[in-house]
């Protein structure tokens, strides 16, 4: 315990790392609440002594005095004036959705910031913040998920690599250096003309070549820790190789690996926007940032669009690197400061 609280206090003592943790933080939590702050549907409607939830639940447009069985368009006009004249409504700080196309625009698209919309709208017509509040929920998710199961992945197979070695050791090394080779990108190209990727499939194409991250660092921890005292004497007194790999060398394993987390999530969220950029990743029922990306090349007489998805990304990118130097860095015994 005294241990931890050591390397948190070093941690803390990064300013930049600390801050930049606790920013990322809040920005992460603001995101999954993205349904209450940018949604075209009301929070909550008061009508005719009722109350109405249409974020939770869908409303027929005839249960606000409309004349058709499909849900309610709370933007029609007609709608607006019978919730008015019967209740209230509230809507969120930004009345679109990500995927909301906004008719009403005075100027042609991508249209520039103005009161309705903060940060203009894409060349779809779509409210570019909200766009960025989804995406950004989308990308951090993803890049968790990613980076949680390749580094579980790898984890285990460099630690089976390190312990056992021998010829163990070599095929997998082996193994690896082949899938490692493997040409990415075309292998993605193929994947994306056969179907239309979408997040689940995507992650388990990302996952195939992201597993080998870890693999080396923690299969040289095990080379080295496996030769150390405690653990002879615990083969000596027969305890098991599964209960001596991921009880007595994995913790110190850990150690090392857990420096490259956010980095790995960096890559993850580089990958995933890279591949949207390239039109390979997730179509247009999803909030892409990578999407944001490539409308802001093509639009370049729009310049608000670039240069949002521009401070967006370099910042969440920023934040991560820097969380992981401040973890690096609390990490290392070798610095006392």
């Amino acid at each position: 315990m005294i241990v931890n609280r050591e390397k948190i206090a070093k941690f803390r003592k990064n300013k930049r790392a600390f801050w930049a943790l606790v920013i990322f933080t809040l920005v992460f939590v603001f995101s999954l609440f993205s349904e209450l702050i940018a949604n075209d549907k009301p929070l909550i409607i008061k009508y005719k002594n009722n109350y109405c939830f249409p974020i939770f639940q869908s409303y027929s447009d005839e249960s606000f005095g409309g004349d058709f069985p499909t849900e309610a368009n709370y933007k029609d006009i007609v709608i607006q004036q019978n919730i008015k004249q019967n209740g209230w409504m509230i809507m969120p700080f930004i009345p679109y959705s990500f995927n909301t196309v906004d008719y009403e625009l005075a100027q042609a698209t991508p249209s520039a910031p103005d009161s309705q919309h903060i940060l203009g709208t894409d060349e779809s017509g779509r409210d570019i913040l909200a766009r960025i509040l989804y995406g950004i929920r989308l990308s951090v998710i993803f890049a968790f998920l990613l980076t949680a199961i390749s580094s579980v992945i790898g984890i285990i197979i460099g630690a089976v690599q390190g312990y056992f070695g021998g010829k163990t050791d070599l095929i997998l090394q082996r193994v690896i250096e082949i899938w490692d080779s493997l040409p990415q990108m075309f292998i993605l190209i193929i994947i994306a003309s056969v179907f239309l990727p979408t997040f689940w499939s995507l992650l388990v194409i990302l996952l195939l070549f992201s597993w080998t991250g870890l693999t080396g660092m923690v299969r040289a921890e095990f080379l080295r820790l496996r030769n150390f005292e405690y653990v002879k004497a615990a083969q000596v007194m027969g305890v098991g190789n599964l209960r001596i790999m991921f009880r007595h060398i994995l913790p110190n394993a850990l150690v090392t690996s857990v420096t490259f987390i956010p980095f790995i999530m960096a890559e993850a969220i580089t990958s995933l926007s890279a591949l949207d950029f390239l039109g390979l990743g997730l179509s247009e029922d999803y909030p892409s940032l990578g999407d944001l990306v490539r409308q802001g090349k093509d639009n370049l007489q729009a310049p608000w669009i670039g240069i949002s998805i521009f401070i967006v990304l370099s910042g969440l990118l920023s934040m991560l690197i820097f969380i992981g130097e401040g973890v690096r860095d609390a990490l290392d015994t070798r610095k006392n400061n």
